[in-house]
């Protein structure tokens, strides 16, 4: 069944389905209301010559210039034109089709001043599958994601490139193929299809769909360690968590109680020492403050997803036009950049896990480095290293963006939010994080098989899963493969996904 783009209600899950999944679109009859209303509001101020900020006047530094009848549509070419100024490497399909999902969502409050064809073109494209070519960098994250989004408007016109049936084709030709009428630019179209934080903010809601995610294998991941490590879980108790009153604290220890449930550890049976390290009994507050963090970053995201982010703004009701500065991506960079911080905190967490499981004075009994043959045999004593690495890379890329901001067009957009390198980096984050965590997985996978007690349910189902990729370490061999078998594992959620059949949801 089609998502309805009306202006609100826009979620990241919403989103996700359509970037990702292909969900068809369409935009509600009320949203196409709004559109012509607010366009007939336009066209009669643009009669009545009322100065409009990028609509008869130049952008930027030139908005002082008043434009001609005769070059206000030339104007919108021209603006698209010189804005589709992206370099390098084309962004994911995934990343364009939510950028577009996002901006028909605006376009649906009826507060852009562009016509219903622009918006109605941006349907078809999602519903056919006809996605602009957009090279990743270049935008600075405020004025809108004005490079990447106007390789997309490009199309508007007939131009530019897109991708359709798995083929790069010019624009006119792909739109051609799929039988989308090319609506072309009049005033204001150019600057409503381009003017928001459209791609920042649609990477960012995919990236809070796949950290969520992440966030509960991680949970999975500390469950098998703790069991290996025969962790006393009294700090596991919920109501330790609900005293002091963090909510996500209070959903990390429920969901690693639920995974340990069945098992000896979480029966008692099993002699525990009378207090752990930090990072055995720390999980639910540092898994914890991730969740808070993460929950903190979807309100401010789906906020944008459903909010005005254009310059000018146009309220029909009232008859006005207003300009300001609603396409800053600072309420979105900001709390993104601390979403990358708490995934690379709770990596840090789980490499620390991990050294405990190859230490032999901390691992309660386990061989060390995993191996029954330590000293011809170096067993999992390199994976760590590898984890140490990706670890590094990921503090490097913590360095928010959003206070990164460099002065723009003569100093008249002299502050910006860098919001998208804060996107960008934080994908890298992510990848890091898949490889780490495999590591831990695969470790615990190991020191379990070393364990002659009965395993929790979900413990159990997912070191099952992480059987059916990496066999038991016997003897040395090399790692690599097992290591990217195990960050594709992770990053499929294939052991989240089994594990949740066998004990429910982990949120």
């Amino acid at each position: 069944m089609a998502i309805v783009l009306n202006g609100s209600g826009l979620t990241i899950e919403k989103l996700v389905q359509i970037a990702r999944y292909n969900e068809k679109v369409e935009l509600s009859d009320e949203a196409v209301e709004k559109i012509k209303k607010c366009r007939a509001m336009l066209e009669k101020k643009i009669v009545a010559r009322e100065i409009m900020y990028g609509v008869n006047t130049g952008i930027g530094e030139f908005s002082e210039t008043v434009l001609s009848d005769e070059q206000m549509e030339l104007f919108q070419r021209y603006l698209v034109y010189n804005h589709a100024a992206g370099i390098g490497d084309p962004a994911p399909i995934e990343y364009v089709r939510g950028a577009m999902a996002s901006r028909i969502n605006v376009l649906s409050k009826g507060n852009s001043g562009c016509r219903p064809e622009i918006a109605q073109t941006l349907v078809e494209m999602l519903n056919k599958g006809v996605t602009p070519f957009v090279c990743q960098k270049g935008s600075v994250g405020a004025s809108g994601d004005l490079a990447p989004m106007s390789q997309i408007a490009l199309l508007l016109m007939g131009e530019g490139q897109a991708y359709y049936k798995g083929e790069l084709l010019d624009g006119k030709t792909a739109m051609d193929r799929a039988g989308i009428p090319i609506p072309g630019l009049q005033a204001r179209d150019g600057l409503a299809a381009i003017n928001g934080s459209n791609v920042l903010t649609a990477m960012s809601a995919i990236f809070l769909y796949d950290a969520n995610r992440f966030l509960k294998q991680a949970e999975i991941a500390a469950a098998m360690t703790l069991e290996a490590l025969m962790a006393n879980m009294k700090p596991y108790q919920i109501l330790l968590h609900e005293v002091r009153g963090f909510k996500g604290a209070i959903r990390s220890a429920n969901a690693i109680q639920k995974l340990i449930k069945g098992g000896d550890l979480g029966e008692g049976k099993l002699k525990c020492k009378v207090q752990d390290a930090y990072s055995m009994r720390s999980t639910p507050q540092v898994i914890g403050a991730a969740h808070d963090a993460l929950a903190y970053a979807r309100s401010q995201v789906e906020i944008e997803l459903n909010g005005v982010g254009d310059n000018p703004i146009f309220i029909p009701e009232k008859n006005l036009s207003l300009t300001g500065a609603n396409f800053q991506g600072s309420p979105v960079s900001l709390p993104m950049d601390m979403a990358g911080a708490a995934i690379t905190m709770v990596c840090v967490l789980s490499e620390r896990r991990m050294n405990r499981l190859n230490h032999p004075a901390l691992s309660v009994g386990l061989p060390a480095f995993l191996t029954k043959q330590g000293g011809l045999m170096s067993g999992l004593m390199l994976s760590q290293y590898t984890a140490d690495m990706q670890i590094v890379e990921q503090r490097i890329l913590c360095m928010p963006a959003s206070i990164q901001s460099i002065p723009a067009a003569a100093d008249q957009e002299d502050f910006v939010s860098m919001g998208m390198n804060t996107a960008i980096k934080n994908f890298q984050i992510m990848d890091n994080a898949y490889g780490i965590l495999g590591i831990e997985f695969m470790a615990a996978a190991q020191a379990l098989d070393f364990r002659e007690f009965t395993f929790g349910k979900g413990v159990n189902k997912a070191k099952e899963i992480v059987r059916k990729y990496v066999d038991f370490l016997e003897i040395d061999r090399p790692l690599y493969p097992d290591h990217t078998r195990m960050k594709e594992l992770v990053k499929s959620c294939e052991i989240l996904e089994e594990v949740e059949k066998e004990v429910g949801n982990l949120e």
